[in-house]
């Protein structure tokens, strides 16, 4: 179980979540929802011991499994089997098996051998505790499910993408959760924040029943409706307006339907106080001609300002960021090309051979299984890494965009506003704060640094950036990954009205259909072939 009480939590100035009371009980399989930077990232990290609450205490009484959205960084030299085992201690029980194994067979003294029998022996006895090779086969099997194949789990941690890499942890924490022990249940809570990014069709799949069948709690923040439709049966709304979060014991479906109702009602309740503060504002005026009258009018006319105000907070609530990319700057026939593209980590060949002319407002998809290089070629055309072999050219006007799946692109350490300044240091600063302001970042916010901004919230200022930039050519990494569907749909209408060149790697259906692409590259081979809507389904597969 997870007790919060008294919480509050702040992002700066601003106060996300006041004085609240939060309870996780085993069965309980809850959505937390809200719009983009309401908090909902702050809220999972505090509730998994991961930051601190500005108020109030946190009560953990279970064992945790939290998936951040970031990759977390750490030991990269250990393989991605050894990391997903270490779940419950099997990588290092095997390795120690296998070296008590070794000496077995190689000492000549009697004496240490039988010492080396006696090691292994008690290994042996504490491997089949934890699950034995059952357990190991459990962990392969949820490996298999989330698309890791074995080539991939033999890799160290270093050699994979972003995306690999929190799959691996996905797995990790998944295969720590069905450790039922000797109650017959898991009692593990999970904390899952975007779980499905990264993942095909199967995957998620499989991943909604594993989460539907999971017993010992669920707090999860996703933008897959389906999921949530299916998993949850409590939900908990964050109102980045009020500072408050409702809870709502019911099922995704029936909250959608309550929650129509409770903004009926608020809708009903903010024109009721328009209506009052109006009234207040026209006896104000006619009290303010009188001198007996005066105080009586201004504390009327403070009252009414009051009442405004907070309806302005609502209405703010409710915007959306405002996308649109910016008219392409002139170029060459063909901006971007490269020729012989290789690119290998170590003894793992990722692709080789890769050729592709990017023309002027052209749009293209590239394809392939996940870990096929969909990411590395992106980064190869961007210049954020080298190949091994081949080169990348620019052509005539060449003005590149690159939009990085992890935001790798920004400065974590730097302000919202460094950030943009060192994006577009060419801009002035009263466009920058407009241009800003159309993507939700006002006031404070933009002292804010952007390591503590939320997925989504990070999304948008890369996309901010892009915007600025006034690029010809854009590459762009998962672009709709952590939005709500309201920042998704302008981020798929961008794309739309965008004339410029586009090469985009997705997982989403939408963006594809969004970008209307001419072609289509298939990784790890580096085939080129025109866009047939054929290709379709293998977006979600790649």
């Amino acid at each position: 179980m997870i007790t919060a009480t008294g919480l509050e939590l702040r992002a700066g100035s601003r106060i996300l979540l006041s004085d609240t009371t939060l309870r996780i009980q085993p069965g309980d399989r809850i959505g937390l929802v809200g719009r983009n930077g309401a908090g909902k990232t702050t809220t999972l990290k505090v509730l998994a011991g991961e930051g601190e609450p500005y108020a109030g205490e946190v009560r953990r009484g279970s064992e945790l499994g939290y998936l951040p959205q970031d990759p977390r960084e750490g030991d990269l030299s250990v393989t991605a089997k050894d990391r997903v085992l270490s779940a419950r201690g099997l990588d290092t029980l095997l390795r120690d098996m296998e070296k008590a194994q070794t000496a077995m067979s190689e000492l000549v003294d009697d004496a240490e051998r039988d010492k080396a029998i006696r090691r292994y022996g008690r290994l042996e006895e504490r491997f089949a505790s934890l699950g034995g090779y059952a357990a190991e086969s459990e962990a392969a099997r949820i490996c298999a499910n989330l698309g890791l194949a074995d080539r991939v789990l033999a890799q160290p941690l270093r050699t994979l993408s972003g995306g690999q890499r929190r799959r691996v942890e996905l797995a990790r924490i998944l295969f720590a959760a069905s450790d039922v022990g000797a109650s017959g249940r898991s009692d593990t809570i999970l904390l899952l924040d975007e779980p499905t990014n990264h993942l095909d069709a199967d995957s998620i799949n499989w991943l909604r029943g594993f989460l539907k069948g999971h017993e010992g709690g669920l707090v999860v923040i996703s933008h897959d409706v389906e999921l949530l439709a299916e998993v949850v049966n409590k939900v908990w709304f964050l109102d980045a307006t009020r500072g408050e979060l409702d809870n709502y014991n019911m099922t995704w479906n029936r909250y959608l339907e309550a929650r129509a109702t409770d903004e009926k009602r608020r809708r009903r309740e903010r024109a009721n106080a328009e209506k009052k503060a109006a009234a207040l504002q026209a006896q104000a005026a006619k009290l303010g001609a009188k001198a007996t009258k005066a105080v009586a009018a201004k504390n009327m006319a403070r009252r009414a300002e009051q009442m405004l105000a907070s309806l302005d907070d609502q209405r703010q609530a409710d915007k959306v960021a405002h996308i649109k990319f910016p008219a392409p700057a002139p170029c060459g026939r063909t901006p971007l090309t490269a020729e012989g593209l290789s690119k290998s980590y170590g003894s793992l060949e990722i692709f080789t051979g890769v050729d592709l002319a990017i023309d002027r407002g052209t749009k293209v998809v590239v394809l392939g299984l996940n870990g096929a290089g969909k990411t590395t070629l992106l980064r190869l055309l961007g210049g954020m890494e080298k190949p091994d072999t081949g080169s990348v050219e620019a052509g005539h006007g060449l003005r590149l965009g690159y939009y990085a799946q992890e935001h790798e692109t920004l400065d974590h350490d730097a302000s919202v506003w460094e950030n943009i300044r060192h994006l577009a240091p060419d801009t002035g600063a009263q466009e920058l704060r407009n241009l800003l302001g159309s993507f939700l970042f006002t006031g404070e916010q933009l002292d804010q640094p952007a390591g503590t901004l939320s997925g989504g919230e990070k999304t948008r200022l890369a996309l901010a950036g892009l915007v600025s930039s006034a690029a010809n050519v854009l590459l762009l990494d998962e672009p709709t990954n952590n939005l709500d569907p309201a920042s998704r749909e302008q981020v798929l209408n961008a794309l739309r009205s965008y004339t410029g060149a586009v090469v985009l790697v997705t997982h989403d259906p939408g963006a594809v259909e969004a970008l209307e692409p001419e072609r289509v590259i298939l990784l790890p081979d580096g085939t080129e072939d025109h866009w047939s809507d054929d290709y379709l389904e293998l977006v979600q597969l790649a």
